[in-house]
């Protein structure tokens, strides 16, 4: 299937991903996953199973995931390369948060349902992530239940360590740019 591209408010290139397969065809994605914390509760056939509801999709260094104020349709888990969260203020990007294989994203907007604060960003050449689609997981909900709640586990966890990884950040920032103690924990 060929990219489907679209411009963005930015001005820069949006992708669908390009090279899209089929996800249960790929064995290689079958060892990706059993490896990750996702799958530590699953069995060989769930891992299967979990393929089933996923896409893989393609991008290349600077094609847009997902952008800013869209509502979200699809959580990522980022297979190969890197993504990057991307804030725009005063006609200026900044990127906050990088993330890399077995890292999910999109979770915010795609379970509250609201608009997109930060836009993703394929960072890396050749970057490779597991589509699941609101329809699917919707799917998945009904007939795979426990998968289902194992992907919700695994999107609270990413979501915790991205908000320890930014809170550290800003903590270190705050500490050299007014000085005094900090410690960086976000509990």
């Amino acid at each position: 299937m060929s990219t489907s591209d679209k411009k963005t408010g930015s001005g820069k290139k949006k992708t669908t991903g390009s090279k899209q397969k089929k996800a249960a065809r790929r064995p290689d994605l079958l060892e990706f996953l059993a490896h990750q914390y996702l799958s530590q509760s699953l069995t060989v056939s769930e891992i299967r199973n979990l393929l089933k509801y996923l896409t893989l999709r393609q991008f290349n260094n600077g094609d847009i995931l997902a952008d800013i104020g869209e509502v979200g349709e699809a959580l990522y888990l980022v297979v190969q390369g890197e993504i990057a969260l991307v804030v725009h203020d005063n006609k200026k990007e900044y990127e906050i948060v990088h993330e890399g294989p077995g890292e999910m994203l999109g979770i915010m907007s795609f379970f509250d349902r609201k608009p997109r604060s930060v836009r993703l960003v394929a960072s890396a050449p050749d970057t490779k992530v597991l589509r699941l689609s609101r329809a699917m997981y919707k799917r998945m909900k009904i007939e795979k239940p426990f998968i289902a709640i194992q992907l919700v586990e695994h999107a609270l966890i990413n979501l915790d360590c991205m908000f320890r990884k930014v809170s550290n950040d800003f903590a270190q920032f705050a500490h050299h740019l007014y000085g005094g103690a900090s410690n960086g924990s976000a509990e």
